[in-house]
């Protein structure tokens, strides 16, 4: 699977672990979710054709509610429940939703998924779980209990995969050409590591299609979508770089080499003019793909 990894824990995923301070990374997760607000509005404008007026909205594995509230906004007749392993995030959630003027159309619950759905007084007509499946051991239990918490006809969002992130051309002038690449090896192995950790993991072949249609749901369809952010970026899209690049060199540490370590450093030295902090070639370019699923329409 490629996906830019550090996503996972700043972004959008599903948060159950309870040694990280949650008030060190809200802010960021939360940056992080904004500079990514262009291409989860063309998400859901996709998804307002697809599933045009969702009474309940569910966002597994929520995080500080940053998406949850874009939900919200798309779609101003819908409630929407955030799910989350983390109280103080949801936290932040509520208060983002106090600040829009959506509150009272807000919820929030807190616990581990995929038990926490049970919590829900309402099917979902939409639920949307970004980057957070893989996060749960048996993806295809997960499924099953997402699917049994649809509406007749309502319909599961999966995020999942794409393409990683890319930040710099592939010869930046100092260390070896194709940093990026050698980088993405690594981090699949890194995620291979981290799915094998996962308590109750279960091996699946990653075709979201067949593991949606073995837990009773009619694929519906599949869209990429691009985040182009072109040099020159903005100060929120070079922090986020430089936030991607200092987790790829922290999470990866053991297996670089040590001209690829050297040259992860420069990058990230805010005093060194070949630093992403100062280069004028840095830029964003993400892919995130997006499977719908329809549960059948009678009871």
């Amino acid at each position: 699977m490629a996906h830019n990894h550090h996503d996972h824990h700043t972004q959008h995923g599903h948060h159950s672990h309870t040694d990280l301070d949650w008030a060190v990374m809200a802010p960021q997760m939360e940056a992080q979710a904004e500079l990514f607000a262009p291409l989860y509005g063309r998400v859901m404008a996709w998804l307002t054709k697809e599933v045009p007026e969702p009474g309940l909205i569910v966002d597994i594995g929520s995080g500080p509610g940053v998406i949850s509230c874009q939900f919200a906004e798309t779609f101003p007749g819908a409630r929407v429940v955030a799910v989350d392993g983390s109280e103080p995030l949801l936290e932040r959630a509520r208060d983002r939703a106090e600040r829009l003027g959506i509150a009272d159309r807000f919820g929030t619950i807190t616990g581990e998924l995929p038990d926490a759905l049970a919590e829900l007084d309402y099917p979902a007509d939409l639920l949307w779980a970004g980057n957070s499946l893989h996060h749960l051991g048996d993806q295809r239990a997960a499924l099953a209990a997402f699917a049994a918490r649809l509406a007749p006809g309502g319909t599961l969002a999966l995020l999942e995969g794409g393409l990683p992130a890319r930040f710099l051309p592939r010869d930046i002038g100092i260390g070896r050409p194709g940093l990026q690449a050698r980088l993405d090896a690594m981090q699949t192995e890194w995620f291979t590591r981290m799915r094998d950790e996962l308590p109750g993991t279960v091996a699946e072949t990653e075709n979201w299609p067949a593991l949606l249609t073995a837990a009773g749901l009619k694929h519906t369809g599949t869209r990429s979508f691009l985040l182009d952010l072109p040099a020159p970026v903005t100060d929120r899209a070079r922090a986020y770089v430089v936030g991607s690049l200092t987790w790829l060199r922290d999470a990866l540490a053991e297996g670089l080499d040590p001209e690829d370590r050297a040259t992860l450093d420069r990058l990230l030295d805010p005093d060194d003019e070949a630093s992403v902090h100062r280069r004028k070639d840095v830029f964003v370019l993400k892919a995130d793909t997006v499977y719908l699923a329809q549960a059948p329409d009678q009871a």
